[in-house]
């Protein structure tokens, strides 16, 4: 397409000078030419080194100011950028910064895989992380401690367990005091006002570096053409962006959208447009209030809120430590109340306080607490228990009967240890 302008409208817009290649003979005295597909093409150049100058000076900053940088990396598109990046500043081959990633056992096999192929690329060693008391890559023992089904049971609860916990775990063994992540103004309303650096509600005021925050993802896929980044396989099977493999689905359904050999094969709008790379995320989830899940719970307010301690540490509740301590409880002759609880369960940690105002009211009554989620096998046969928190009786036989209303206060709890006993 070509597009005519008068030469007195170039005269009186002096400050825009179009390179050489623009310019075409003309056809009419009073006309100049110029190419319309190359002023876009070479205009989406210039931006986009505006951009990659933008991003590294803000890397500079963040890794060269602060002692330790780390970048969560979870190998979605901007973040494979940010790799990049680092890499072409040596920060990664140093160790400068380092890189952390979280497992949570419910990722894509291809993306641990793809992790492994960036760490070859680039010279450099993640640190992996996972949910608390679990052996990284070890499903299994996640599965027997948490269960397989969490995510099912209680989205909230998964997220905690599997991400922000052990995401806010790595950042304090790292000791970080800048955390560098791939957010941008793009990807929705929810992130449309944050600058390249912020001050996070996490460790009291650690730094936040977002250094592609002003791209668009159009500008993400333009930097992975350009310098033929390594990025996850999965885009070239549909996905926009890639999360856990449970609720992650092609941007459109059919995978009519790809990104092949460093191009898009069919319409790249799905994936293009404001705040679409993240359709694909969260499918099928709701929060707890019933509105759609759009965020994984570690960048929204709140999320240093984790299980840093167990509940019931001091006190008139007694906590007990081991199988063979619960049994012999149970032994005993003697009638108890006996609770099975997870530390990280928002039920058990709401019941705490009148739990132990029970305890404390009824001087008489033995009061126990005794965490399951490490030995779920073990609760599930000896003390009923197929979520957190079950409150047991224990009667002199050394049965335990089961308390099944979901109102826990000291009243109700009295109430149903006279009725039981």
């Amino acid at each position: 397409m070509r597009i005519l302008f008068s030469l007195s409208l170039l005269a009186s817009t002096a400050a825009f000078v179009p390179s050489a290649s623009f310019v075409r003979p003309a056809t009419t005295l009073n006309a100049e030419q110029f190419d319309q597909e190359q002023f876009i093409a070479e205009s989406k150049e210039m931006r986009l080194k505006h951009l990659e100058e933008q991003a590294m000076f803000a890397l500079k900053i963040a890794v060269e100011n602060y002692g330790n940088a780390v970048f969560p990396n979870a190998m979605i598109a901007g973040d494979c950028v940010i790799t990049h990046l680092l890499h072409r500043m040596g920060y990664l081959s140093d160790g400068k910064c380092k890189v952390m990633v979280v497992d949570t056992f419910h990722l894509f096999p291809e993306t641990m895989e793809f992790l492994k192929e960036i760490e070859e690329a680039y010279d450099f060693k993640a640190e992996v992380f996972c949910a608390e008391g679990v052996p990284v890559g070890d499903k299994a023992a996640y599965d027997a401690k948490y269960g397989a089904d969490l995510w099912k049971e209680d989205i909230e609860q998964y997220d905690k367990v599997c991400k922000v916990e052990p995401f806010q775990r790595g950042l304090k063994t790292l000791s970080t005091d800048c955390m560098i992540n791939g957010r941008t103004r793009w990807q929705g309303f929810e992130r449309a006002w944050i600058d390249q650096f912020e001050n996070a509600p996490i460790g009291g005021g650690l730094a936040k570096c977002n250094p592609i925050a002003y791209w668009t993802f159009e500008d993400t896929f333009d930097y992975i053409a350009k310098y033929q980044v390594p990025h996850h396989p999965l885009h070239a099977q549909g996905y926009p962006s890639i999360g856990d493999a449970k609720d992650t689905i092609p941007i459109p359904e059919d995978g009519s959208t790809k990104f092949v050999d460093f191009k898009f094969e069919g319409d790249p709008v799905p994936w293009l447009d404001y705040a679409s790379e993240r359709k694909g995320r969260f499918v099928g989830l709701a929060n707890k209030d019933g509105s759609t899940k759009t965020e994984c719970g570690i960048h929204v307010a709140g999320a240093e809120k984790t299980f840093d301690r167990d509940l019931w540490e001091a006190g008139a509740v007694k906590n007990i430590d081991s199988m063979e301590a619960a049994l012999e409880i149970k032994k005993s002759g003697k009638p108890s109340v006996f609770t099975v609880y997870a530390p990280w369960c928002k039920f058990s940690i709401a019941m705490e306080e009148e739990y132990e105002k029970f305890a404390k009211e009824n001087p008489d009554v033995d009061v126990y607490a005794f965490r399951g989620d490490e030995v779920r096998d073990f609760v599930t046969s000896e003390f009923n228990t197929s979520s957190f928190p079950t409150v047991n009786v224990i009667k002199a036989d050394g049965t335990a009967v089961k308390y099944e209303s979901e109102k826990r206060n000291a009243d109700d709890f009295k109430a149903f240890a006279e009725s039981t006993m």
